[in-house]
């Protein structure tokens, strides 16, 4: 990793069609990997119409917010918070759009540099993620990026989701503060 540099930045308007774009290119197959229910999937324009509603709003407002991943200037993924209650928790999601990048192990420094923003804008006390059980990248990814795995169960874990067991992995606001 030493050879490549890495950042994050908090979304634009113009970085909301980015996010369209790998939703609207991936797969069925890759998307049905991460546990989405074909049958709820948005379309690309309905996306942007919603993230755009919600990058107007104030940080206490918002229900969506996405960070940019950066690698070598160029953006390769996007990492974003919804279920947000401000001043307590959200739930966090990870997308690397590019494949090659993919268990590459940029994936947690992303994930740790994404973090900041999650937690100073939002005031949070504790972020969740629940990935997929049958998705190996994000239940390796968390535990390096600091997060303790608390449970898997099944559930419905979001609007665009199938029924399906995940991986529930948690952070506190403490063990935000405790990371190297």
């Amino acid at each position: 990793m030493a050879d490549l540099s890495i950042d994050v930045k908090e979304a634009t308007l113009q970085d909301i069609r980015l996010i369209a774009e790998y939703w609207d290119k991936a797969s069925d197959s890759f998307l049905e990997s991460l546990g989405v229910d074909l049958s709820k999937r948005v379309s690309g324009d309905v996306l942007i119409d919603r993230l755009t509603h919600q990058y107007a709003l104030p940080y206490a407002e918002k229900q969506a917010y996405p960070v940019i991943w950066y690698v070598n200037n160029r953006a390769v993924g996007h990492c974003n918070i919804n279920m947000i209650s401000f001043g307590e928790e959200a739930h966090m999601h990870l997308h690397l759009w590019e494949p090659l990048l993919r268990r590459s192990g940029y994936g947690a420094e992303l994930v740790k540099l994404s973090l900041p923003f999650f937690f100073k804008n939002f005031s949070l006390k504790k972020l969740i993620c629940e990935p997929y059980a049958l998705n190996d990248a994000p239940n390796k990814t968390l535990p390096k990026a600091g997060f303790t795995f608390v449970k898997e169960y099944v559930t419905v874990p979001g609007p665009i989701n199938f029924e399906q067991p995940v991986k529930q992995w948690v952070m506190t606001l403490e063990d935000f503060h405790n990371l190297k």
